[in-house]
């Protein structure tokens, strides 16, 4: 309990850090967003009108105050208003939000469908033709930037075959396999090699060996050993897979129309529209600092030479 309320407390500076960077980063654009949020609605006004749209959107203080009151209104559950559709910045990203889960949910479970068990495959038949041919593909998934995967997926199963819609038409099962699909390649590229390499440092440990010797046979080696070992390497990959998606999915989003919180992050870039920014920047923030705890806390749940070394402190 200790270890996870130190833990917790050491990244609470990270994200503030975060979100002070983001919105100095937002302040220093030098873009004008009342101008932009007017261009945007089609209309052209004075000078006068937009200085006083600054002024009411507290845009005209000096950078800390501005920050210091969005900070202090953000404690409070108050993300502000898009400057843009005039809505509050928490129910629309909370709106958007259970269409980003169920993607993330889908790809995160197609990745560990198709690489837990290749990326075994792969360290068990180490440099044969099966972990060459995994090793080739692995590389191919690696190499292809998601948007060229996305494409390929919407030419050959959208216009070619006819078996998809080209673009989402809802949270339904065939809107969402084109995007699951695009996110898993890469992901499971990735991961399967992450996979192998861990299952494959394993069983070349002096461990396996003796095992070997001692007439055991290799699946109770690989089952009940090997991947009980490599389990937390595993875990840890998987957590931050989870975050990445999480984090990540904004072009897949906007390219297959799927309605989430990354798609309206793009569109809020845009469109300038800061306060949506600044919450999508808080999300990301908030999900890699709760993914890196959790892959801290199993870790020294799962390995005692953690345990021993905090307690040794």
């Amino acid at each position: 309990m200790n270890y996870a309320l130190k833990r917790f407390l050491q990244l609470i500076p990270i994200l503030f850090g975060i979100t002070f960077l983001s919105f100095l980063l937002m302040y220093l654009a030098g873009s004008d967003a009342v101008t932009e949020m007017y261009t945007n609605r089609g209309v052209e006004v004075a000078q006068e009108i937009i200085d006083e749209k600054k002024a009411e959107l507290g845009l005209n203080l000096p950078f800390l105050q501005q920050y210091i009151n969005w900070l202090w209104a953000t404690f409070h559950g108050d993300m502000g208003t898009s400057y843009v559709t005039g809505e509050n910045v928490l129910a629309a990203f909370l709106r958007k939000l259970p269409a980003t889960l169920l993607l993330t949910a889908l790809s995160i479970g197609l990745t560990v469908v198709i690489s837990l068990p290749l990326g075994i495959l792969a360290a068990v038949k180490h440099d044969r033709i099966p972990d060459l041919c995994l090793r080739f593909g692995s590389f191919l998934g690696n190499a292809m930037p998601n948007f060229f995967v996305a494409m390929l997926l919407m030419e050959f199963l959208g216009i070619q075959l006819g078996l998809l819609p080209v673009i989402s038409s809802g949270m339904d099962v065939k809107s969402a396999i084109m995007p699951t699909l695009t996110l898993s390649i890469a992901m499971s590229a990735k991961y399967m090699r992450q996979v192998r390499s861990a299952v494959l440092e394993e069983l070349n440990k002096d461990y396996v060996l003796g095992a070997r010797a001692r007439g055991v046979s290799d699946r109770i080696i690989l089952w009940k050993n090997v991947m009980k070992a490599a389990m937390l390497t595993i875990l840890t990959l998987l957590a931050l897979s989870i975050g990445s998606l999480l984090g990540g999915t904004a072009i897949i989003e906007s390219i297959f129309m799927w309605d989430g919180v990354g798609k309206l992050a793009v569109d809020a870039i845009n469109m300038r529209d800061y306060p949506i920014i600044q919450a999508y920047v808080m999300w990301m923030a908030i999900i890699y600092v709760f993914v890196n705890l959790v892959a801290d806390l199993l870790y020294h749940h799962l390995d005692p030479r953690i345990r021993l070394g905090v307690n040794s402190k």
